[in-house]
């Protein structure tokens, strides 16, 4: 059976058991051993447990396990079959966009409402593989809800740091009811990582971070389904909101991973959306055009209407730039304006998304319109969490902008709500 190691990204030092960094200062990751697979054999596996109903196959990660965690013991795998989320291709948002053919992959179908629950079934499993004695997080909502969802599962112990009041009520609410303790920071995501790493490191919990490279593991097989999804057909562009970069790294990782298993005849080209308000990556990106000796420089206060983005020091950024530069593709930004404006689309076409999601329609809107995807162009859009995790900000943006048009207040009289309804339906 194929063995892994974890090695550092940059220097290829292998490092020891439940270190995640080296000691020059980069992160490490899971390196497979991809020359002792057969790819068309992988390829076969992964469809031949396609639609199972029951047992671990039935999860849209562990289905791939074979390029997540080969060497597994399927007792100790804690899953809530998550994965298997839809492609939806409405439309609607495809007039909207002018675009020829658009899928939309929606992560926020999995069990806890986002692409999260992929990585943390991988990482709860290698702490339950470990002997963790408690596993722990820094969130802005939606690492933490899913944290606390599988260490329940496992019957592990969680703690999850979190900024106070800079994280959606819905995402708290979940955290809370899971049963995960909650330590709220005075300060931002980026005081709560720094918080967590220190505690992990001296009470000895598991740090499931996506600075933990299985959880990178996990949320590659958001790739690996996707194409299955598209019977293995590649699309031309993959785009996805960016906050701490981890889904950078892991799609990256993943489409290299199958090209050097012959089982990709091109690379699509990847590009993570920033939100203007905290885009420490894009500006990064953009200055490294000219000087490719730059290196990223955080924000100190990050602020943006899509709060699961809201990073201004986004931990995997040395990944993420391999892997944007590995497929040729591209960093954007995009406003707060169009980011709800995307949203807007989005819920109108019946499917619906937290705003963070948005950011790939509002990014694929701004290439369109600048030239760069093409009217041919098979664009993929990854929604990264559920509407229902921050109905906050769509109200108060349909409010304060004037688009509550589908609400209307009547007294309770027909001859009133019969006027009413002949003028809004007109």
């Amino acid at each position: 059976m194929a063995q892994e190691k974890i090695v550092c990204m940059r220097c290829e030092d292998e490092l020891e058991a439940g270190r995640y960094r080296c000691r020059c200062g980069a992160l490490g990751e899971v390196r497979h051993d991809l020359e002792s697979m057969n790819g068309e054999g992988l390829l076969a596996g992964f469809q031949g447990r396609r639609g199972a109903r029951s047992g671990v196959e039935a999860s849209g990660v562990w289905r791939f396990r074979e390029l997540i965690m080969p060497r597994v013991k399927m007792h100790q795998i804690v899953t809530r079959r998550e994965g298997n989320t839809r492609i939806y291709r409405p439309p609607a948002l495809v007039k909207y966009l002018g675009l020829g053919k658009l899928s939309i992959k929606h992560e926020g179908e999995n069990p806890t409402g986002s692409f999260k629950d992929r990585g943390m079934t991988v990482g709860v499993t290698r702490a339950v593989h470990e002997g963790a004695r408690a596993i722990a997080c820094a969130s802005t909502g939606n690492t933490s809800a899913s944290l606390a969802a599988y260490g329940a599962a496992a019957g592990l112990p969680a703690v999850v740091f979190v900024p106070a009041g800079k994280i959606a009520r819905a995402k708290l609410a979940q955290t809370v009811a899971y049963g995960a303790k909650v330590v709220e920071i005075d300060g931002n995501f980026d005081d709560a990582m720094n918080m967590v790493v220190k505690v992990c490191r001296e009470l000895d919990m598991a740090l499931l971070n996506s600075v933990n490279p299985w959880r990178i593991e996990g949320q590659k097989s958001i790739i690996f389904e996707l194409l299955d999804d598209l019977d293995w057909q590649v699309p031309d562009w993959i785009v996805f909101p960016a906050g701490n970069l981890g889904n950078t790294s892991a799609f990256g990782k993943a489409l290299r991973e199958l090209y050097e298993l012959g089982l990709l005849e091109r690379m699509p080209k990847l590009v993570a959306v920033q939100a203007e308000g905290a885009s420490p990556f894009f500006k990064f990106y953009q200055e490294r055009l000219e000087n490719p000796r730059a290196e990223l420089v955080a924000e100190a206060n990050p602020e943006t209407v899509a709060t699961a983005i809201r990073i201004g020091n986004p931990q995997s950024w040395e990944k993420a730039i391999r892997e944007i530069n590995a497929t040729k593709g591209m960093v954007l930004s995009v406003t707060d304006q169009e980011i709800m404006e995307a949203k807007l689309q989005i819920d109108g076409a019946g499917i619906g998304c937290e705003p963070a999601s948005a950011a790939s329609i509002a990014g694929i809107h701004q290439l369109i319109k600048r030239g760069i995807i093409g009217s041919k162009d098979h664009a993929v859009a990854i929604l990264t969490g559920h509407f229902l995790k921050d109905v906050e900000s769509a109200l108060n943006w349909h409010e304060q902008n004037g688009a509550s048009h589908n609400r209307i207040r009547v007294s309770a009289d027909f001859d009133a709500i019969a006027k009413a309804l002949d003028k809004g339906l007109a």
